[in-house]
């Protein structure tokens, strides 16, 4: 056992990224049931959506599962009374003041992880009485912090600076990934872009087919003036680099962004007008995979790339 391990009772130190669109109740289910911690990801869901995914997934698992709130969220009260009210016991919160909610949340006996993308932000969690940091590197999908620190260089700068447990993300979706990330000073991992094509992902089938033809280089952070974003290349991300060629305000970036774009592409399928927001890593995936496969591969190239690690010579 290590410290995260222990922290969520759990088999593996391999935690599924809480995504919109993508993390409802059958992924984060099939994640816990093959022994890592699956996230129902709150962002994508309207407050009586996250009650539902919660019932249903505690019929679907027995393990430990959470909820991941990004705390920008409108209905934010009614999602923290939710939460309390189905007796979930994890809860993993981005995007806002992790002092906002994190003693509301303790007081209630929940364990409490938030997602910082540097280490002064790690240190205000820290003291805002989280039991772990996400911190989470450049490379990751989805929205980023604005430091675009890469995660070769976060996780080691945050574990200089904090004593909590320590969890890493972005990049990671192999074993060996996961190794370099532990060597690094990570206690666990947390892994998006990979579960994102799985089998139980609540995502369309056309983003799940595309996130596996995506190719190095395939991706980009962009529209940073609203939230920076890293999106897969297709048409909208286009329109959206065409727009920087005539010098936009942010007014006319919201316009062309409008709304539902990350619902059009990643829940609906629509891979031209649509947001497709996957990390780098997803040059690394090539198939989609049932969750229960998708851990055991990296457990097994882990286990197998720590052995090899003994052997190096110089």
């Amino acid at each position: 056992m290590n410290k995260i391990t222990q922290l969520f009772n759990i088999k593996y130190p391999i935690i599924q990224g809480g995504m919109i669109w993508n993390s409802g109740y059958k992924l984060a289910s099939a994640v816990s049931n093959a022994g890592a911690l699956g996230l129902i990801g709150a962002g994508s869901m309207y407050p009586e959506v996250l009650r539902e995914h919660i019932q249903k997934c505690k019929k679907a698992t027995d393990k430990p599962f959470g909820v991941n709130i990004p705390m920008l969220y409108p209905n934010i009260e009614e999602i923290m009374n939710i939460v309390v009210e189905e007796g979930v016991k994890i809860v993993f919160t981005s995007a806002g003041n992790p002092k906002t909610w994190t003693s509301f949340l303790k007081e209630k006996d929940i364990t409490v992880v938030h997602v910082v993308s540097s280490s002064v932000f790690a240190l205000k969690a820290q003291d805002a009485g989280v039991d772990a940091v996400v911190a989470e590197g450049f490379e990751a999908g989805g929205h980023n912090g604005r430091e675009e620190t890469t995660t070769l260089t976060l996780i080691p700068m945050v574990k200089e600076k904090i004593r909590i447990p320590l969890i890493a993300a972005g990049g990671i979706a192999t074993g060996r990934g996961m190794l370099a990330a532990m060597i690094l000073g990570a206690d666990a991992v947390q892994v998006g872009s990979r579960f994102a094509a799985s089998v139980e992902s609540s995502s369309h089938n056309n983003f799940k087919e595309t996130i596996v033809n995506t190719k190095e280089g395939g991706t980009q952070l962009t529209l940073k003036e609203l939230a920076p974003v890293r999106l897969i290349k297709n048409k909208f991300y286009q329109d959206v680099q065409d727009l920087y060629q005539k010098c936009p305000s942010k007014e006319e970036l919201v316009q062309l962004l409008g709304r539902a774009r990350a619902k059009k592409g990643m829940f609906e399928g629509d891979l031209d007008e649509g947001e497709l927001e996957i990390g780098q890593v997803a040059g690394l995936i090539h198939e989609i995979l049932p969750v229960e496969q998708i851990i055991q591969q990296m457990i097994t190239e882990f286990e197998l790339a720590s052995k090899e690690k003994t052997t190096f010579e110089f």
